[in-house]
């Protein structure tokens, strides 16, 4: 079975926090397609934001995660595509709930907001976790069809 690929994205503020998270990917046994950015200058978190949804929904990768400062504007830039469902998340609980009840497809983190274990944790948390379908498929078909997609479920 090959392996799944995630696509990782950061902003100036999220560039710390993208390494270790990288590195958590690789470990859980992931490909890891970093879009950037490479360095501490300031950018643009919706340019991010946008190249990890391209990523996910274009099906280059199965997942994303996508940081900045915290968490909230580059989920919002990852949600403006149809195809994605980003949720911001600061801790496990969060993160496990995203994916077991909304099937949610890009992780956002908040490098100012949550310290190197809590996000490796929300890491590796999102990555192992299955969506469980049932009452929440029809939910997040509504979603899909809100944006005018298909979703399967």
């Amino acid at each position: 079975m090959p392996k799944l690929t995630v696509a990782i994205a950061a902003d100036h503020a999220g560039f710390p926090l993208k390494g270790l998270v990288c590195e958590e990917v690789a470990a859980l046994g992931f490909d890891v397609l970093d879009l950037g950015t490479h360095g501490l200058e300031s950018v643009d978190y919706p340019d991010f934001g946008r190249k990890c949804a391209e990523a996910v929904a274009s099906g280059r990768a199965a997942r994303g995660i996508v940081i900045c400062g915290t968490g909230l504007g580059i989920s919002m830039a990852a949600n403006r595509n149809p195809g994605v469902r980003a949720a911001p998340c600061h801790d496990t609980v969060s993160a496990r709930l995203s994916r077991q009840h909304n099937d949610a497809n890009i992780l956002a983190l908040g490098a100012r907001l949550i310290g190197p274990e809590v996000a490796r944790d929300c890491v590796r948390t999102f990555l192992t976790t299955e969506f469980e379908g049932g009452r929440h498929a029809a939910r997040v078909k509504k979603l899909g069809e809100t944006a005018g997609l298909e979703v399967k479920v």
